[in-house]
């Protein structure tokens, strides 16, 4: 027997608390998380900072790839002899749904925005080259490991295949919302998954759901919906990965001043030059960067120090409604009056906008091609989405902006009681809150 197709003697089961079980039986699923770039996962948590304003999610990104992977291969077991579904498609989604998030490096999100890195590109990077992931790939077959790049890429041929892990009603979405409801402790993200999963029909290029699903999709629409304001926008949250990237913008910032650090920042040197190596990447993980951040925490430098502290004990920044587009003058004022007031502004007073697009499709003109769902009529035709439920044509197109101003209250509340700069700024940040 290939190895494609190598069975375990016995099915391997993860106990799961989203799931109950994930399944494994296939060899190569098996080796693969075996290996040294999937079981990093472990050390990179799914939500961020978010553990620090809900204390439960400390779940890893390795909890959600497995998450994926399972939902995909139920999804595949009602998929088999199907019109329009090709059976030896399965390991390659398999594969790519297990693999999906393995380039993302720790704090994610906001790790990329400061070192304008691409997890995306990561991953492509250690399924394609020198790894245990790609060898592993390779015994498949010599193009395996491209066409799990592709898929995850989203530029695989079989569109049908990209949708599993990539649209608008996926598996990464439907495990993570769950997931992250689970592990945070709200009841925003539950929806019937088992109904979406038995409603599902491959069609030509694209997943879509039957008409009798309808609610089940509503459900799940709104719990996304629900998720990203409750949960992964919540302002706490917020203030803790606006500290998170300014300890990075000023490590960085010393390092190329020559700045002499008492712990010399050895991981961090290849991001700080901005040549990016895949070993250096693999081997910065939470754990490695949380251990930088506690002894920096006794850094000569008061910014470093401070801002390391804060983010260490939870010392966070406070917050306030707070527009540039329509405040600017206020906001150039406050600038001027924190530096003033030796409080470094590019620091200590941060605007952070957050904003979401529940549910949207392709209108004529649009640079981004969005994929809509498609309901599966009796009569057979489609029907997308929005044009049959009341619930999802409420929301769909309408995207939703928050903004928000942090700064360091303690900082402010030190001033001296006759400061007319600390009476300004106080007047400037609270007036309207």
């Amino acid at each position: 027997m290939s190895y494609k197709h190598e069975q375990l003697d016995e099915e391997k089961v993860f106990k799961d608390p989203v799931h109950r079980y994930v399944h494994v039986k296939d060899q190569v699923i098996w080796d693969l998380i075996g290996t040294p770039e999937f079981q990093r996962l472990r050390r990179i948590k799914q939500l961020g900072t978010t553990y620090l304003t809900f204390h439960g999610a400390e779940h890893s990104r390795f909890n959600h790839s497995l998450g994926v992977y399972e939902i995909v291969r139920r999804i595949l077991l009602n998929f088999d002899g199907r019109p329009s579904w090709n059976r030896e498609e399965r390991l390659l989604c398999l594969c790519a749904a297990l693999l999906h998030d393995l380039g993302h490096g720790p704090f994610s999100h906001s790790f990329e925005k400061v070192f304008k890195l691409d997890h995306e590109d990561f991953t492509r990077k250690i399924v394609l080259g020198n790894t245990h992931v790609n060898q592993i790939l390779l015994k498949v077959s010599e193009d395996f490991p491209q066409k799990v790049a592709d898929v995850i890429n989203k530029t695989y041929e079989d569109k049908l295949v990209v949708s599993l892990i990539s649209s608008q009603i996926d598996a990464d979405r439907m495990d993570y919302l769950q997931r992250d409801a689970y592990f945070t402790g709200v009841s925003y993200g539950h929806f019937d998954m088992e109904r979406i999963l038995r409603v599902m029909r491959p069609l030509d290029d694209q997943v879509v759901i039957k008409e009798s699903g309808m609610h089940a999709v509503e459900d799940y629409i709104m719990s996304r919906y629900q998720m990203y304001w409750q949960v992964y926008f919540h302002p706490v949250t917020r203030s803790a990965e606006v500290i998170l990237s300014k300890i990075l913008h000023r490590a960085k910032y010393l390092y190329q001043n020559n700045y002499n650090f008492s712990l010399q920042p050895t991981h961090f040197l290849s991001f700080f030059e901005g040549e990016v190596k895949l070993e250096a990447y693999l081997r910065l993980d939470e754990p490695v960067v949380l251990y930088y951040f506690q002894m920096w925490a006794d850094e000569k430098d008061e910014i470093l120090r401070d801002l390391c502290e804060r983010f260490t004990n939870r010392h966070l920044f406070k917050y306030i409604e707070f527009n540039p587009n329509l405040q600017l003058q206020e906001w150039m004022e406050l600038y001027s009056l924190f530096r003033d007031a030796g409080i470094d502004p590019e620091y200590y007073l941060v605007v952070d906008s957050s904003s979401d697009l529940p549910y949207d499709f392709y209108r004529p003109g649009e640079e981004e091609e969005r994929l809509p769902i498609h309901l599966l009529m009796p009569n057979n035709d489609l029907r997308e989405l929005s044009r049959q439920s009341d619930i999802v044509e409420s929301i769909s197109g309408k995207k939703r902006t928050d903004h928000k101003l942090y700064f360091p209250l303690d900082f402010i509340e030190a001033l001296p009681e006759d400061s007319t700069i600390k009476d300004r700024i106080f007047e400037i940040l609270f007036k309207n809150n």
